[in-house]
Parts: C-alpha cells; structure tokens; sequence
C-alpha cells in the first residue's frame, strides 16, 4: 500500500464506459479492504449517455446512436464526452473529510458541490445549487438564464463512495439534446467555453486540486498518470 495520503490521477486518452465502470468497481472494493488508498481519478469519455437509477425511457432520443450504459449511480441520464471533465471520487465515508461528515451521504454530495462551485470561482463564475436539482448551475449574463454546467452522480457501497461530477468545459453542447439531462427539462446546459472563458483542461485540473484541499481537507498527490485503457 502507497504511502500518499491521496491519489489523484489522470487518464490522457477517452476512457470507454465499460473499463471505467470496473475500474471503480475495482477499486471501491480495495479501499474497503485498505489495500489502496483513496483518490480521485480525473479522465474524459468518448461521446455515451448513462442511465442513473431513476432515468426514464422517454427522456433518452439518441439521435446519434451513441453507446448507451446502465450506471448504477443515483440520478437520471447524463451525456458524456470530450470536452468535459469527470472526475470520479472514490472515499471512505466511514471517516469524516474536511468539511464532509463521516457517513452521511447528503454531505458528501454537498462537499462535492461545494468543490465544483469553488473550483468555478477560481475563473470568476459563481456556482449555485438549487434545491431539487443536484448540481452546479450558473447564470448566463448574455441571456439571463439558469444553466446547469456540472453534473454530480454517486454511488456508495459500503460507505465506500464511486462515481462522481462532470463539469463542462468545451464539450459539443449540442450532443446533451439526446437525453433530457438529469430528467430536468426547464433548464438547459452550458460550458466554459459558451460563456466565453478560453480555460484549458490543465488550468481547470489545477482548480479542481486547489479547491479540493479546502473542501475535503486531504492534500493531492502528484498527478499520476495512468496507462491507456
């Protein structure tokens, strides 16, 4: 077992589902059994939609045909792919961290809110959550209106915790019309890029990392690297 306190890696190249899926699953398993150590893994997918446990058949369209999987994290459908930033958060709850209680899951989510909302201000905008509807949403000034540009989906097993957020960056906005996203059909989606910030996924990473260590309390290690999947 590493010594790190914590892990944060990354993976270079688009990630399939699948091999994302059982990597986690994986690695759940392992930090139940401490034999590794908790982390967050950062990645993108290649263009899919995944289904939480309350998605409904009706809001997936799919005019595309992308892949479609079963995620068996909470929530509705969720569009994924280039542009977009996951980062899969695998904890143990048993313990508290930072400003996350131990073993409560409603403050885990909100630690994870906090964090992308955090994250966001690093760039000057301002993340709110919205009560019903779990994520980050901003405010367009060129419109006026509420759009979501982060999604936040888990699961916990044990009190070990999988999945994890998705932020926009410059993802093809117009992929999210294959699904209703998150079940949501008043709101629309939007990105870094549609609000006009020209911010690299090394810049946001970075953020990501900065804003962690206030939220949750442990400090990233180095980011590792990881092989093509």
């Amino acid at each position: 077992m590493t010594n790190a306190r914590f892990l944060w890696e990354i993976s270079k190249k688009p990630v399939p589902y699948p091999a994302a899926l059982a990597r986690m699953q994986t690695l759940a398993r392992e930090i139940r059994a401490n034999e590794v150590v908790e982390r967050v893994w950062l990645l993108e997918h290649p263009p899919l939609f995944t289904a939480g446990t309350s998605a409904k058949a009706e809001d997936l369209f799919n005019p595309h045909q992308y892949p479609t999987y079963d995620a068996g994290r909470g929530g509705q459908w969720t569009y994924h792919g280039p542009g977009q930033r996951i980062a899969y958060v695998m904890l143990d709850l048993h313990k508290s961290h930072g400003e996350v209680q131990a073993r409560d899951v409603r403050s885990y989510v909100h630690g994870l809110e906090e964090w992308v909302i955090r994250t966001l201000a690093t760039f000057g905008l301002k993340g709110e959550c919205r009560e019903g509807r779990v994520g980050v949403w901003v405010i367009d000034p060129a419109t006026g209106q509420e759009e979501k540009i982060a999604a936040i989906g888990v699961r916990v097993s044990r009190w070990v915790s999988w999945h994890g957020v998705s932020i926009n960056l410059n993802p093809r906005l117009s992929d999210f019309e294959g699904i209703v996203p998150c079940g949501i059909r008043e709101f629309g989606v939007t990105s870094f890029e549609k609000l006009g910030l020209n911010v690299t996924m090394a810049q946001l990473d970075a953020a990501l990392a900065e804003s962690w260590q206030t939220v949750f309390g442990s400090t990233p290690s180095a980011l590792t690297p990881l092989p093509d999947e």
